[in-house]
């Protein structure tokens, strides 16, 4: 797997690698909760979503949600936090908050979904946060070895050596 940043580097701080981090082990942990849920405990959730659920679609949503929920959890310990982990988390979490409004309000599913949705806002706002935090304190990268070479003026020439302007 190739793990080279293809942006440019940036150097962040304790504080703001500490927030993604936390966001992003709070978000997988919720995701792996509620996605285990069906599959361990399928009597309790259909008395919460309704009777009419189709098991495999409950399994399936639900193996889904596990998946990004420990990829979350596991990029958090690790420190492996990029911008498509970043992606993955908001985009998930505002694709089930949409889909769980439309069908509420359709009376497709119940109502209690709406309380999820608030959760998911509250996870879009963290991630919000967090990489508002981040991007604010980041510093670019330094390579000292390249800024020393710079700064005595030296350059290659065409045939392969150095020479001064």
């Amino acid at each position: 797997m190739h793990t080279e940043p293809k942006q440019r580097p940036v150097a962040l701080d304790r504080r703001s690698i500490y927030t993604v981090r936390t966001v992003a082990m709070v978000q997988g942990a919720y995701f792996l909760v509620i996605g285990l849920w069906p599959i361990l405990i399928i009597d309790s959730f259909r008395a919460m979503a309704g009777t009419d659920i189709e098991h495999w679609l409950a399994y399936t949503v639900g193996a889904i949600i596990a998946a990004i929920g420990s990829t979350l959890l596991l990029a958090g310990v690790n420190r492996r936090l990029t911008t498509e982990l970043a992606f993955l988390a908001i985009s998930s979490a505002a694709a089930l908050a949409a889909i769980e409004v439309i069908f509420a309000v359709r009376g497709a599913v119940s109502w209690i979904y709406l309380v999820d949705v608030a959760v998911e806002v509250v996870l879009i706002a963290g991630w919000s946060a967090a990489l508002r935090q981040t991007l604010r304190s980041a510093q670019p990268v330094r390579y000292p070895h390249v800024e020393r070479l710079l700064a005595g003026a030296q350059s290659v020439s065409l045939n392969g050596g150095l020479s001064r302007p």
